[in-house]
């Protein structure tokens, strides 16, 4: 699974029951998601250690 995939599932987790009328709503509503969001958050939920690891190995940040 993508670590972005994980992160997408909590996104959605508020706005599953929800029903947009147009699209600029859902836009609306998954900005107010990623804004609840802190850096913190995002690392628990994507970043999964052997990701990091690898990414630490091959000098990327």
């Amino acid at each position: 699974m993508n670590p972005i995939e994980r992160f997408w599932k909590e996104i959605k987790k508020s706005l599953k029951w929800e029903c947009f009328q147009t699209l600029d709503e859902l836009k609306e509503a998954v900005w107010k998601q990623l804004d609840k969001f802190t850096t913190s958050q995002i690392q628990s939920i994507a970043g999964w250690n052997f990701i990091l690891e690898a990414l630490f190995v091959s000098g990327f940040s």
